[in-house]
């Protein structure tokens, strides 16, 4: 007689423990999990579409630029991230004005990023998104493999603040006094590291330390570190390329 098999349990991956010593359910953690990465993916999906309307669309990065209304318009796109973190912040849990507030924001990076992109070859921007996608990736399944096996990385917050607080001198010197093409790929490439580190460093906090009222936040701050190494990529290969 042929002994009877049970098919394999697509879900049972749910069950396994993120990390040793886990107390809370990891059903509920899997479920979380989950929830940040299709916000994510929303996230940068609607990124995609707005950049790739700015950049096919030439009317709308030359208004952007040739005119009075348009640089200021484009000033307050810029501005506007920072002004919507402050009321997402304190409405990050109350549904759904987290959710309109989740999309103001990244319509609003996605049009400094589709304007990034305008003025940049169809090569470079290939390179840089296959790039990032392949980065975090790697760096997710990783830090993924990683936690299961009892590693910690909150002890990167420290050090990877203090690199950002060096990344944000180091641009408001390259404003005032530029540094050439070469300085501008040392900048691009420390930028890569610093993001890459953020990378494992949110994920690390998304598999152990947000509670599962904090999805909305956790994904702004894993969306920002892709984009945020996108674009220091892009910057290395666009100077690379001229």
């Amino acid at each position: 007689m042929w002994g009877y098999q049970k098919a394999p349990d697509l879900e049972a991956g749910g069950s396994e423990l993120l990390y040793p010593g886990m107390t809370e359910s990891p059903d509920l953690r899997w479920a979380f999990v989950r929830k940040i990465y299709v916000i994510l993916a929303v996230q940068l999906a609607m990124t995609a579409v707005v950049s790739a309307f700015v950049v096919k669309v030439p009317a709308v990065s030359e208004f952007f630029v040739s005119s009075n209304a348009g640089i200021a318009l484009y000033i307050f796109l810029i501005i506007l991230p920072f002004i919507v973190l402050c009321p997402l912040h304190y409405y990050h849990q109350k549904h759904p004005v987290n959710l309109l507030l989740l999309g103001l924001f990244t319509v609003a990076i996605s049009f400094a990023v589709g304007m990034t992109c305008a003025f940049t070859s169809g090569k470079v921007i290939l390179e840089a998104a296959i790039l990032t996608a392949v980065v975090v990736v790697s760096l997710t399944a990783y830090t993924f493999w990683a936690a299961k096996r009892g590693h910690d990385f909150n002890f990167l917050g420290p050090f990877l603040f203090a690199a950002l607080m060096v990344l944000m001198v180091f641009s408001l010197i390259q404003i005032f006094f530029p540094l050439g093409k070469i300085s501008v790929m040392i900048y691009g490439g420390l930028a890569s590291l610093i993001f890459c580190g953020y990378i494992i460093y949110d994920t690390d906090n998304i598999i152990k330390r947000y509670t599962y009222d904090e999805y909305i936040w956790a994904a702004v701050s894993l969306y920002l570190d892709v984009i945020n190494l996108f674009l220091s990529l892009l910057e290395v290969l666009r100077a690379a390329d001229s």
